[in-house]
C-alpha cells in the first residue's frame, strides 16, 4: 500500500499552474493539477490514453472538442484519447483537479511541473 495526502499536492504559483505527481503505476499515472484564477491548462490531447479529471477544489470551465460547461469542485469528467480538451479556472479561487492518466503515451506525461 501507498498513501499521499492531496492536502499536500495543492500547490500553487504564480507564475504558471503547477503538476504534482502522486503515483506512476505501469501505464498509469495520477496527479493533481493546481491552477490559480486566470491559470489555464491548453487544448491538449493523450493520445492512446484514458483521462478522468475530478475537481477538488475551485470552479472553472472545461473545454472537450466544441463543448464547453462549467467544471467545479465534485464534478468528475472521462476524457478518451482523441479528444482535445482544456481548462480554465474562471473562479475567484484556486482550483486543484486530480487527474488519472490510464495507458499513458510516453514517460513525459508523468513528469510534475
Amino acid at each position: 500500500m501507498e498513501k499521499k495526502s492531496l492536502q499536500e499536492a495543492m500547490e500553487y504559483r504564480e507564475e504558471r499552474l503547477t503538476k504534482k505527481i502522486l503515483f506512476q503505476k505501469g501505464d498509469s499515472v495520477a496527479f493533481v493539477l493546481n491552477l490559480l484564477p486566470g491559470q489555464q491548462l491548453p487544448p491538449h490531447q493523450h493520445p492512446g490514453a484514458d483521462v478522468y479529471i475530478v475537481a477538488l477544489k475551485g470552479n472553472g470551465s472545461i473545454q472537450v472538442n466544441e463543448a464547453q460547461e462549467a467544471f467545479g469542485e465534485g464534478d468528475v469528467i472521462h476524457v478518451a484519447g482523441d479528444e482535445t480538451f482544456a481548462y480554465l479556472n474562471s473562479g475567484d479561487e484556486p482550483a486543484s483537479l486530480y487527474v488519472v492518466l490510464s495507458k499513458i503515451p510516453s514517460p513525459v506525461y508523468a513528469q510534475g511541473v
